[in-house]
């Protein structure tokens, strides 16, 4: 390479893209066009910088494997800020592929980075954890190892383990103040926050309290029975009865769990699970049904008993019932837990995040924006969805992938 070159790639590595445009801007050939790339993405002109990546990916010539691989390890990055998730993953496998089998250590090390942060978008997290563990992060650069230990932390957060978290957002800090690059402090300080905000309400005995993560941990662990509204499961240490594909249920379990230690009312267990608003005896006999199938899926956590007035909850070991719900609940309230992510966000990238469809997406994503909480930028296929960050509603018990003892 040129010094030119050299100086540019130097200016890129600092986070400084002006410096390294100045020198290649008016450059056409290969490692320009790719340093081009970089630069405009650094800026956040994502589209500019896909079309120049591509373009570097040809211009390099096939003898130039490891060249062409760090063009797509590259573009696979710019889709990945820009929620780009139907980018195609086995190109950066292979790309990564290409790195290792010619010892460029580092970039596949982030290749595999950016490969398991896509995979936790996605919830896929059993994959991301045994792609991270294939890579020791301690021998690389500053910059690669804020991107793997980012992925760790990731992981750790979804699984609620709150001390393994805390470690790798601190492994990543120390690294991101080492590469000294103001841009990627702010992604570490930013990504952290959710440790020290609340990410869960408790709701027990008629009161309501602001949890977070480390004492969602610890609610979780203690060995009560737990009403998951998050997840729509019930929990008892090690016990998952999923209630997920059974709205019914799980409804009359939460008013169930509400009211405990006393009974539910048949009136607010019809309203709750039916929407009833004058009930008849069609309604009384089909709340009947459903207890007798929530008594059946709760069998050994709980027994459910009929009073005079309604139905009560108890629980067979656990001395205490409670609800853990979202900081925020709304209708569409997993499309907001993605979008608050601060990230411009596609409709088809959250239909693939939320394994829905997306006419489904679609439609909720329109009438968040009839209602001002999302706004659209874009049209057509560059159409993206995003909102500004909503204090006290994080994404962490909303996002897919399983928690302990899932």
């Amino acid at each position: 390479m040129d010094s030119l070159i050299n100086a540019a790639g130097r200016a890129l590595a600092a986070g400084d893209p002006l410096g390294a445009l100045k020198r290649v801007a008016l450059r056409d050939d290969a490692p320009a066009l790719a340093l081009r790339g970089i630069a405009m993405a650094q800026l956040g002109d994502f589209a500019k910088a896909k079309a120049l990546l591509k373009d570097a990916a040809r211009a390099f010539s096939p003898k130039e494997a490891v060249a062409r691989a760090r063009c797509v390890v590259a573009e696979a990055e710019i889709a990945l800020v820009s929620r780009d998730l139907g980018w195609p993953e086995k190109a950066l496998r292979a790309a990564r592929a290409t790195l290792q089998s010619h010892g460029d250590r580092l970039n596949a090390a982030y290749a595999g980075s950016l490969e398991a942060r896509r995979l936790i978008l996605i919830g896929r997290l059993d994959e991301a954890e045994r792609l991270l563990a294939d890579f020791d992060p301690a021998p690389l650069p500053p910059v690669a190892r804020v991107a793997h230990e980012l992925a760790a932390a990731g992981i750790a957060v979804r699984r609620l383990r709150t001390k393994a978290a805390r470690s790798a957002f601190g492994r990543a800090s120390l690294a991101a103040y080492e590469a000294n690059i103001p841009a990627l402090k702010t992604e570490v300080e930013a990504a952290s926050l959710v440790l020290n905000t609340p990410v869960g309400r408790l709701i027990a005995r008629g009161a309501e309290k602001a949890l977070l993560l480390d004492e969602v941990e610890a609610l979780l662990g203690s060995g009560a029975l737990v009403i998951d509204a998050c997840r729509n499961v019930v929990r008892e240490a090690d016990a998952v009865v999923s209630l997920a594909t059974r709205p019914v249920l799980f409804a009359l379990a939460r008013a169930l769990a509400e009211a405990w230690p006393t009974d539910a009312s048949r009136e607010l267990l019809l309203k709750r699970a039916f929407r009833a608003r004058h009930a008849d005896e069609s309604h009384r006999a089909r709340l009947r049904v459903e207890m007798g199938r929530l008594r059946a899926e709760l069998a050994g956590l709980a027994e459910i008993n009929a009073t005079s007035a309604g139905f009560e909850l108890a629980p067979l070991k656990a001395a205490e019932v409670v609800v853990l719900a979202p900081p925020v609940e709304e209708e569409h309230g997993a499309v907001l837990a993605f979008l608050t992510d601060g990230e411009a966000w596609s409709s088809s990238a959250l239909a693939i995040a939320l394994g829905a469809s997306a006419r489904t997406v679609q439609r909720a994503l329109e009438q968040l924006s009839g209602e001002d909480k999302v706004q659209a930028v874009g049209r057509g296929r560059a159409r993206r969805w995003m909102m500004p960050p909503v204090t006290g509603f994080p994404t962490v018990l909303l996002l897919p992938g399983p928690l302990p003892t899932d």
